[in-house]
């Protein structure tokens, strides 16, 4: 029998190269992340995969499931761990190879498997791994999976079983990217930056782009594990900059941004001025809102207030639905109220019928945007942007703060709201209107103006989040506030990058 998995153990000894260690906080709300060699090993990828295998049979899932790697040193001797797992319990696995996570979910419809398991990191700093399951397409894991499947890899409650296999899928890429650019080619002359921070986006992304016809300039689209200008993460301010400086120099009409693993999209207009992902969200929206009126819009509790209250959309019937952040939360949000598509804040867009297949992909994502560019013929990208109404936004902000005591700060937070709400008190100066906690607190005051602070599901960090439509003034105020009560709270640090 495989031995049951440890929670530490020690480097370059004998009990390291012979039993597995798993730490328990790696198995988060949606999908799997651990520091490689400090709170996982080979071995514990290995309980990992058998644990997986396990958890299909008990859901009834036929064993037979696809996979992929990301580009980073580790990736594929993880990737080759987590199948041997896998069957050793009765699992067919097809190994895409090196590929982007929504790559992987393609493969799931491709292939018609019903299980996926991509092996990436996202875009976390390079020490980190990770694992994005599913076992029915188009939706992956969320907390009621990662907790069954927790509990049998912690408790050893493997399953073995004959008939698993290993193929892999030759030149499978190919036959995504095909997919992909099955659809008429853009009408309108573009020139496009594609940033990929030598990612894996790069052996895809200006292909891609270049089959819909429009004019690539390749930014860090070379491969390289070592992340040598800046993290592959269109949500951080480095990356962006590095896109806005290329779009000025190269005058491109657009900058599209790809994160490590190819499920994200970053945007920056023909000024050079970065739009944050939920204001895309609502661009966006207005486009397929023409085409598709009385739409639905599922966005996370990080997004601007616009989806609820631009009055083109209201105009057009649209209706939006705040829900908790999170790729699977979106996802099987977006699948249950059959919405035509959802946002995500840090980049994560998900197309349903008939313009997607339901799952995020990046690239599905940037042809969207230049589809739409492509239907305003007359109309730059900040044109379309500056047609938002306005409202002054934070990045997503994000102190540190350990796994083991973030959802802990984010309740004593909660309820320190919640008991101002109701003694009348005020926020920047203001009566509070609304708390929502779907997902965390949002908390919103009479002028429209709101603060989010909630926890990471998969970095040791608190996420922060604030926006007024009334002036900058009261969006620092409410940052302002809203710090002052996470910083009641011992084991808050820093943040990344602030307003």
């Amino acid at each position: 029998m495989y031995p049951k998995p440890a929670a530490h153990l020690t480097p370059n000894t004998y009990a390291y190269e012979s039993s597995p260690m798993v730490k328990a906080t790696g198995f988060r709300e949606y999908d799997a992340r651990w520091l490689f060699e400090k709170e996982i090993n080979l071995m514990g990828v290995q309980a990992l995969g058998l644990g997986l295998g396990t958890l299909l049979h008990e859901m009834g899932v036929k064993p037979e499931l696809a996979t992929g790697h990301d580009y980073r040193s580790y990736s594929a001797s993880i990737k080759y761990a987590l199948v041997t797992g896998l069957m050793a319990a009765g699992v067919k696995v097809h190994d895409i190879g090196l590929a982007l996570s929504p790559m992987a979910y393609f493969a799931q419809f491709e292939l018609d498997v019903p299980a996926v398991a991509m092996v990436t990191a996202s875009h976390n700093d390079n020490g980190w791994t990770g694992v994005k399951m599913g076992a029915q397409r188009p939706v992956t894991f969320g907390p009621d999976e990662m907790g069954r499947l927790r509990d049998i890899v912690l408790e050893g409650r493997f399953r073995y079983a004959d008939g698993g296999s290993y193929r892999f899928v030759e030149n499978f890429p190919a036959r995504y990217l095909a997919d992909l650019a099955n659809r008429p080619k853009l009408s309108r002359k573009l020139k496009v930056v594609a940033a990929c921070g030598n990612g894996t986006a790069g052996a895809f992304a200006p292909q891609m782009l270049e089959a819909l016809g429009v004019e690539v300039v390749p930014m860090d689209t070379n491969l390289d594990y070592t992340f040598p200008h800046y993290n592959p993460n269109p949500e951080d301010m480095e990356m962006l900059h590095a896109m806005a400086k290329a779009v000025k120099e190269s005058g491109a009409d657009v900058g599209l941004g790809f994160d490590g693993d190819g499920d994200r999209c970053g945007v920056v207009d023909n000024n050079g001025d970065e739009i944050f992902a939920d204001k895309i969200g609502v661009m966006l929206a207005r486009d397929l809102s023409k085409i598709y009126p009385n739409s639905t819009f599922v966005v996370d509790v990080k997004s601007t207030g616009l989806f609820a209250t631009d009055p083109v959309l209201r105009e057009r019937g649209v209706k939006a639905d705040y829900w908790k952040t999170g790729h699977s939360y979106i996802k099987r949000r977006v699948t249950d109220l059959k919405a035509l598509a959802g946002f995500e804040k840090s980049g994560h867009f998900f197309f349903n019928a008939p313009i997607g297949r339901g799952y995020d992909d990046g690239l599905l994502t940037a042809i969207h945007v230049l589809e739409m560019l492509d239907r305003n013929p007359t109309k730059t990208m900040a044109q379309l942007y500056g047609e938002l109404p306005k409202t002054w936004g934070s990045p997503t902000m994000s102190p540190h703060c350990a796994d083991e005591v973030k959802y802990g700060v984010v309740d004593k937070v909660t309820e320190a709201f919640k008991a101002m709400h109701a003694r009348g008190d005020k926020l920047i100066g203001q009566t509070i209107t609304d708390i929502v906690t779907v997902n965390g607190v949002r908390v919103m005051v009479e002028d429209g103006t709101w603060g989010l602070v909630r926890a990471s599901s998969n970095k040791p960090e608190l996420v922060v989040v604030v926006e007024s439509p009334a002036s900058e003034a009261s969006m620092r105020a409410m940052f302002k506030d809203v710090d002052a009560q996470i910083r009641k709270h011992e084991g808050v640090g820093a943040y990344n990058q602030t307003i």
